[in-house]
């Protein structure tokens, strides 16, 4: 069996990642993205943002246009999470930047990189939080695998929904009602359920990969 695991971990976003600043400056959520880790270990990423999302100039000229999508192209140098994992070679999976959080999801080959991966990214970037780690096998094909980011939740919406599941809402029968949990939280049954709603759209737009 393979010893090869993968990590999710999030950073407020580092001023180093050129990825991080350019959804900083520009308040593009970018998360469509390919990267590439060099023999020498730097990262390459290109990414994909719609020209109608920028609210804010960008520093970066696109490479190639997609009708209003175009591609940019960045390297990762210096003081930046990407360039630090690429000295390890670990290839990343996904990029999920926000303006103000970075999410990164990489592989490593061995549990010992891993762990000096991190050692060394919790050294440099204090703010690194590990949020999920999985090993093979995992059930499904590769394109049923799907990154799930809570931290789209308002706290809120993750109170509700981490209420309403603990409560027994989704089983059947129902373990509580909207009545019942939304007294308890404190609100009315048309806010708790709004609240749970957004949420649920949240999170499964991850997994039917909506953005």
């Amino acid at each position: 069996m393979s010893s090869g695991i993968r990590a999710t971990v999030t950073f407020d976003s580092p001023a180093g990642c050129p990825v991080a600043g350019f959804s900083r400056t520009t308040g593009a959520v970018v998360d469509s993205i390919s990267t590439s880790v060099s023999p020498a270990g730097g990262t390459v990423t290109e990414f994909l943002v719609d020209a109608d999302e920028l609210t804010g100039d960008a520093d970066l000229e696109p490479i190639f246009s997609y009708g209003t999508a175009d591609v940019y192209r960045t390297e990762h140098v210096g003081d930046c999470p990407c360039a630090c994992l690429g000295g390890f070679d670990c290839p990343i999976h996904r990029y999920l930047a926000d303006g103000e959080e970075l999410t990164l999801v990489f592989h490593a080959a061995e549990f010992e990189t891993l762990q000096d991966a991190m050692a060394t990214l919790r050294e440099e970037f204090p703010s690194a939080d590990v949020q999920q780690l999985l090993q093979p096998p995992l059930s499904g094909s590769h394109e049923d695998r799907r990154f799930v980011n809570r931290g789209k939740l308002t706290d809120r919406q993750f109170e509700v929904l981490q209420t309403a599941y603990r409560q027994g809402y989704f089983e059947r029968p129902k373990g509580a009602n909207a009545t019942e949990l939304a007294e308890e939280l404190g609100i009315s049954q048309s806010t708790f359920t709004e609240h749970l709603v957004a949420a649920q759209r949240k999170l499964l737009g991850d997994v039917f990969d909506d953005g």
